[in-house]
């Protein structure tokens, strides 16, 4: 298992956390009502925090992916089990409206696997050659979005806040 989870936590949280001794570590162990009570949170708050913890517990997989996987209105790797990568990859692009960085689909397709065999000795880039050989094939589905994801506001905000 992963060793560090990004919560996101705001200062009210980690205070209320450090009040009772749990650090965050031990937060990814409690469900998400008792992450509720633990915090003072809302059911939809602790819903959250506990995505997040399950999701980045994959290797290799961070909060962002995590965060899209929750906009997107998933909250338990069970929710995804039975899903191919292909049909999770390309929702995700129509949901985002633009194309994704091909680094996404190869954690799409860690995602799968890890939720298939438990194998965390995977990472999202030991799916690079699995993913170009399937889009050499079957290329993309005709409704894919146009729009680059460097070339969305999403992005160029990122490059500005970098900057400084």
């Amino acid at each position: 298992m992963k060793k560090n989870v990004d919560f996101e936590l705001t200062t009210v949280e980690k205070q209320k956390l450090k009040e009772q001794k749990i650090t965050r570590r031990m937060l990814r162990d409690y469900a998400p009502d008792e992450i509720a009570a633990l915090l003072g949170a809302s059911p939809q708050r602790a819903k959250e925090l506990a995505a997040l913890a399950e999701f980045q517990s994959i290797p290799s997989l961070g909060i962002g992916f995590a965060k899209e996987l929750i906009t997107q209105g998933y909250y338990s790797l069970a929710q995804l089990k039975g899903k191919s990568a292909v049909e999770l990859f390309d929702a995700y692009e129509k949901h985002c409206g633009c194309w994704a960085d091909p680094c996404v689909e190869d954690s799409y397709r860690l995602l799968v696997h890890y939720i298939e065999h438990q194998d965390e000795t995977k990472r999202w880039w030991n799916f690079t050659s699995e993913r170009k050989a399937y889009r050499n094939r079957y290329g993309f589905p005709p409704d894919r979005p146009m729009t680059a994801w460097y070339e969305t506001d999403k992005y160029a905000k990122m490059k500005v806040d970098k900057k400084g």
